[in-house]
């Protein structure tokens, strides 16, 4: 897969504010489902969705400390998209 078709997948994915949201928040460091649906705002349920969703293409890795689950960033891709967004998507 080149370039191009590894980042439009990507941003597939990533189509939605809450996933964008989530791996805003993930690029400063590791969180678990309650502590991304309490900043997102949503049930742990429906963030559950999406990081399944989203570790389905790879975009975000999971590490597991007893029974709590703890979510990362795993495709640099992802965090491109959001440098991307912060630089260029503001008020143009």
């Amino acid at each position: 897969m080149d370039d191009l078709e590894a980042c439009a997948r990507v941003l597939r994915v990533l189509a939605h504010p809450h996933r964008l949201k989530i791996v805003e928040l993930l690029m400063d460091g590791q969180l678990s489902v309650g502590e991304l649906a309490e900043r997102v705002g949503l049930a742990p349920s429906a963030v559950s969705q999406h990081l399944s969703h989203m570790r389905a293409f790879g975009i975000l890795g999971v590490e597991r400390e007893g029974r709590t689950a703890y979510y990362r960033v795993e495709n640099p891709n992802a965090e491109n998209v959001i440098d991307c967004i912060r630089k260029h998507g503001q008020g143009s």
